[in-house]
């Protein structure tokens, strides 16, 4: 697929993947929308780039769904259509059993889960009539076993990946496509307060390379990086006592 000229729609575009992903659509000369809570950011960019491309940037916290449903109001307003979403919003909010918080489930599940559906049903009120459109969600390989200390993220990202692949088989006869992308360790703001080893550290910019050429050939799943998926996989079928036993050990439990 090339990419000249569609519009794409990314959240979560302020930082991390999102910033990166908007950088380098933007070489691509894509027509941008870009929604993240922190605007001021998505216009200092806008500033860099505005004279060879056309950018919309709003502020949007996607838990908000009349928020959303504003957004995107004005989206239809300003332009043709959205020819492909990347729905990047994401939180990873740790919380032992010791210290144990649901509200951090709360937010976990409204950004990681419901802020997701929120703009997928927006999305789709143009995208089935039209009978075109691409929708990327932005899950993780951590969506594979619970792991300590990340059950609320990993328990929202393990539903964002089935949400996706549910509507991805229902999509197909309305010839909308669906990406579940699932990263590994990546640098962001996110994993920056991470005190554990992360194997197979990958530069955000590189990551949104990964997954900019993953949307062009039409993939169905974008995963990365090849270090992370094999570990994902392998711990995905480990017997209950073997991945207690490990993460038992190797997770530093606060208290």
């Amino acid at each position: 697929m090339n990419l000249l000229n569609k519009t794409i729609l990314i959240t979560g575009a302020s930082s991390g993947i999102g910033y990166e992903l908007a950088r380098q659509l933007a070489a691509e000369k894509c027509k941008l929308i870009l929604l993240a809570r922190r605007k001021e950011i998505l216009d200092s960019f806008t500033e860099k780039i505005k004279s060879s491309n056309t950018i919309l940037t709003y502020q949007c916290d996607v838990r908000n769904k009349c928020e959303v449903e504003n957004v995107f109001d004005d989206i239809r307003k300003k332009m043709d259509h959205i020819d492909i979403a990347i729905l990047n919003s994401g939180v990873g909010l740790k919380a032992s059993v010791e210290n144990f918080d649901s509200k951090l489930a709360d937010e976990s599940f409204e950004v990681n889960v419901l802020g997701l559906i929120y703009c997928v049903e927006e999305l789709l009120k143009d995208f089935i009539p039209r009978k075109s459109g691409i929708i990327a969600g932005v899950s993780s390989i951590a969506d594979v076993r619970g792991f300590p200390m990340n059950g609320f993220y990993c328990a929202s990202k393990a539903a964002a990946s089935v949400f996706l692949e549910s509507i991805r088989v229902e999509l197909k006869r309305h010839n909308v496509k669906i990406i579940t992308v699932r990263p590994g360790f990546v640098t962001t703001p996110m994993i920056a307060k991470n005190k554990f080893k992360m194997p197979f550290l990958m530069k955000a910019d590189k990551a949104a390379g990964i997954i900019v050429r993953g949307i062009k050939k039409e993939r169905k799943i974008i995963q990365f990086p090849i270090g992370t998926v094999i570990w994902g996989k392998l711990i995905k079928v480990l017997p209950n006592f073997i991945f207690d036993f490990i993460f038992s050990k190797q997770i530093p439990y606060e208290k």
